[in-house]
């Protein structure tokens, strides 16, 4: 007979075990069974006394409970036993692309098929399904066909997730100051249009510090939000050019969208292995004869200014906020292409993500 006070003790015991064990059950992930509690159970209640069986009995319904919560696998849909699907980044259905450099993403599960897309290095997307071997998925405003074996998917994707996405503010104001300081009484870095995102490098409450074009500034929290993204798949839309456009400005812009998806590197001069932004455009103009500064802001002296409303591609646009920090090549359509930061290497964005300091004219 199992007196009061060590009936006691031993509840105490055993329910510090079920809080112990609960954390990781609850935790688990893909392989979890409702069947292994029953196990334990049954294996617990040959042991039990007639002292302990009430505790042994609340002890597995605690593992029933924690199994049925815990993360199970359901093809590469992470999903819980209770039915509720988990998100990972924003996917249900999450791939990666697992290749050095770009995955190029067709319109048909074909090699002869045309490239709607590229999705860099570790960029996330939806796998809408499966045809040979081939994936469709879904990446940004890109969906199309990517081969099989250059994507990471199910649990390895999920737990390989948190290591490259990146915490994400996107705007949700007209126009959003970015700023120099955490005050409003600094000086205004950028203004960026409602829906543009900047990689958040460290939250401060009330302000938070956020990189654009891997320079530093600050937005207020009460104008973003917030959220962990992986990179998206890139399109690959056809530029449209207006008359007057000269063949070496067209075979100009054709030779820098090239380099798309390619890495940034600080100081960096080299189209393939990394640039940063004056030694991307630096290097493209170099290639017709026209070779400038290793410097944004000396580049902003060079060819003759004009207003962006006469922008033709393969002119230059300088942004920045009390000093001219960044430059890019205009190409066509209100876009451009440059070389944004470490996260998104070289990129085609809007001509206007962020207001424009002036453009600079080359080549006529």
């Amino acid at each position: 007979m199992i007196s009061d006070d060590k009936r006691w003790i031993g509840m105490i015991t055993i329910g510090a075990m079920v809080t112990a064990m609960s954390v990781p059950a609850l935790a688990a992930t893909a392989g979890v069974s409702a069947g292994v509690s029953e196990k334990i159970a049954a294996k617990m209640q040959e042991e039990e006394s007639s002292g302990n069986a009430g505790v042994i009995s609340a002890l597995g319904l605690c593992i029933d409970v924690s199994a049925a919560r815990a993360t199970i696998s359901a093809g590469d849909t992470a999903v819980t036993g209770l039915g509720v699907e988990i998100e990972t980044c924003g996917y249900k259905n999450l791939g990666i692309a697992n290749v050095e450099s770009n995955l190029n993403v067709r319109e048909e599960a074909s090699e002869e098929s045309e490239l709607v897309g590229k999705m860099p290095r570790d960029a996330g997307c939806e796998i809408l399904g499966t045809e040979g071997e081939w994936t469709q998925i879904q990446s940004g405003e890109v969906t199309g066909y990517v081969k099989s074996e250059f994507l990471m998917t199910g649990r390895e994707a999920r737990d390989y997730a948190p290591e490259v996405s990146s915490e994400i503010a996107t705007c949700t104001t007209q126009t959003l100051r970015v700023r120099e300081e955490p005050n409003t009484e600094c000086e205004i870095l950028a203004l960026m249009p409602e829906g543009e995102e900047v990689e958040v490098i460290e939250d401060q409450g009330e302000w938070l510090k956020v990189s654009v074009d891997n320079e530093e500034g600050y937005v207020s929290a009460d104008y973003v939000s917030v959220s962990n993204e992986l990179n998206k798949a890139m399109t690959m839309t056809e530029v449209q050019y207006g008359q007057g456009v000269s063949d070496v400005k067209v075979d100009l812009v054709a030779y820098a969208c090239q380099f798309v998806g390619n890495p940034y590197v600080w100081g960096g001069t080299s189209l393939t292995h990394g640039a940063d932004c004056s030694g991307f455009t630096m290097s493209i103009f170099a290639k017709y004869g026209i070779y400038l500064p290793h410097s944004s802001a000396a580049q902003a002296n060079c060819g003759r200014r004009i207003s962006a409303s006469e922008a033709q591609p393969g002119d230059l646009f300088f942004y920045g906020g009390g000093r001219i920090s960044h430059v890019a090549i205009y190409i066509g359509n209100g876009q451009i292409v440059h070389a944004s930061s470490q996260r998104t290497g070289i990129k085609i964005s809007n001509a206007y993500y962020r207001s424009p300091v002036c453009v600079v004219r080359l080549l006529n």
